[in-house]
């Protein structure tokens, strides 16, 4: 058993999440904070990196305090973060990103989807470095938005100093050394890690060739050392100079690596969130058309990693019950019982199901509205509802609840199938984030894909996998394979119904109907 602390800090869409682990995988504390997200219009999204490295030093003291060990016994550190992009100046200070903006909204979401343009212009070039994405970079990756501030912001452009992944920025925050990710690098920038270089023909072909110098030169792989904690940011987080601090990872990233570290081959690591990220490593390079990668060594040093993901899962749920027509009285009850809205829907999904077998069986939703990321790499796609009745009030709500829940899963199962047809085998299914939270929603991830579900004990996966990027970066362990062995601990298994497979068979060919339906009417309007 090794000994000292571990702490993991997750950067998700909307909070900052600190966990100190020990080396037993054991999370002794955890805290939480809110971050904000700043909408000027159209389809932008901005966040403050001021904000969130504030945030980031509040919520590491606050678990560090909770733990109550001696900070001197904390070892490393690990960071995650959406794949959201930083722009900074000369002397590190943040840049905004929107004409008319304040210089503090110096960060494009990953979710911003206002380089769709960019990225066909990207696209349009067919440069082989595009193999490496499934074909087509995707409007939520950097290239894209990049490229939109030198198009339409070129002051922020020609000030910006370094352009940083966010997880890379709150790395160079924490050591004030200019390194970035294997992992950020080669799965949101095109930067090709097999051959340890960018496309010269691609950023030349779309006038990116000056991008290399506001980005870091120094790339370091997952569970490397970028250094220790700087004198100023040991301060500002509360702890000393002396800790190891790993390389930086995007946010799902983190979450394979606790999910498939100890067994990489055949799992598929599903991390759900407002997004979902379906993480496969892979011993061979395979392509599949429509899904990320393949990427050498971006999650698991040594493997291939194939990334499908929808744009929005449980941002979709959300969605759904805020806009239903029952949704006041959902969140009203919800409040008055002291439960979540989704505990109190559930309920109602479950007396539904007691009067009726399968109560979806004529509703259908096609889950794309936010745009389908895979396999169809589609950015401009839309969702759609089929089956609609005046039905009112709780039934109605819970209907379309659980029709959106089987939406998103049968979307998995879309995922799963399309890396299968391209040679990928997958023998097991695992998960983490919120839909770990959702029994209903297990359940229908089973039965819609027909595989058991396996958890693990920790429920913040994510978390503890940026602790243990640090464990491996601090020297703990010689690898992810090693580390994972000991600090991640097998949980329950959802296991699939097989008296359900005719349904989501059927399900599931409604929902691939729904697509074709819909590009029908898109003709018509054309």
């Amino acid at each position: 058993m090794r000994s000292g602390y571990f702490l993991g800090v997750d950067v998700g869409s909307a909070s900052v999440r600190a966990g100190v682990f020990d080396a037993s995988g054991t999370r002794l504390s955890f805290a939480t904070l809110p971050i904000s997200q700043f909408r000027p219009g159209g389809e932008r999204v901005e966040q403050s990196s001021a904000e969130i490295w504030r945030q980031v030093c509040l919520v590491v003291k606050g678990a560090v305090a909770s733990a109550d060990i001696p900070v001197t016994a904390i070892r490393s550190l690990g960071f995650d973060a959406t794949c959201s992009l930083v722009a900074l100046d000369e002397q590190g200070e943040g840049l905004a990103v929107s004409p008319g903006e304040v210089s503090d909204h110096d960060i494009i979401m990953w979710m911003d989807h206002r380089a769709t343009a960019e990225a066909e212009r990207i696209n349009a070039t067919q440069d082989a470095a595009l193999r490496y994405v499934g074909g087509d970079v995707s409007v939520e990756m950097e290239l894209p938005k990049v490229l939109w501030l030198k198009s339409h912001f070129p002051e922020t452009w020609k000030q910006a100093h370094r352009f940083f992944d966010l997880a890379d920025f709150l790395v160079w925050k924490a050591t004030g050394n200019d390194v970035a990710g294997l992992c950020t690098l080669t799965c949101k920038w095109n930067y090709l890690a097999h051959e340890q270089r960018f496309s010269d023909s691609l950023l030349e072909a779309v006038g990116l060739s000056d991008l290399l110098s506001k980005i870091p030169g120094r790339i370091l792989p997952p569970g490397a050392a970028a250094g220790t904690l700087s004198p100023d940011a040991a301060q500002a987080l509360g702890l000393t100079t002396d800790v190891v601090v790993a390389s930086g990872m995007i946010d799902a990233h983190a979450g394979g690596v606790a999910l498939a570290g100890a067994q990489p081959a055949g799992t598929l690591a599903l991390i759900s969130g407002t997004s979902n990220c379906h993480m496969l490593c892979s011993e061979q390079e395979i392509h599949t058309a429509g899904v990320w990668g393949p990427y050498w060594s971006a999650m698991l040093p040594g493997y291939w990693l194939t990334e499908g993901g929808q744009s929005a899962a449980g941002a979709l749920v959300d969605w759904t019950l805020q806009e239903s027509g029952a949704s006041a009285a959902l969140f009203s009850k919800a409040e008055l019982r002291g439960c979540h809205p989704v505990e109190l829907v559930n309920e109602w999904v479950a007396a539904l199901e007691e009067e009726e077998h399968e109560p979806t069986r004529y509703l259908h939703v096609l889950a794309d509205h936010h745009g389908n990321r895979s396999p169809r790499a589609r950015p401009d796609a839309r969702g759609s509802v089929c089956g609609l009745t005046l039905e009112r009030g709780e039934s109605q709500v819970a209907r379309l609840y659980l029709a959106t829940l089987q939406a998103i899963a049968c979307g998995t199962r879309h995922i799963m199938d399309a890396m299968r047809e391209s040679g990928h085998t997958i023998s097991r299914l695992t998960l983490c984030g919120g839909a770990t939270h959702n029994p209903l929603w297990l359940r229908e991830y089973a039965d819609a894909t027909g595989c058991d579900i396996h958890l693990m004990q920790e429920e913040d996966a994510v978390t503890l996998g940026a602790a243990i990027t640090g464990a491996v970066a601090s020297g703990s362990w010689p690898d992810f394979s090693s580390a994972c062995q000991e600090m991640v601990a097998v949980g329950e298994v959802i296991k699939a119904n097989p008296a359900r497979q005719d349904f989501f068979d059927r399900k599931y060919q409604a929902y691939l109907a729904l697509w074709e339906q819909q590009q029908v009417l898109n003709r018509l309007m054309q």
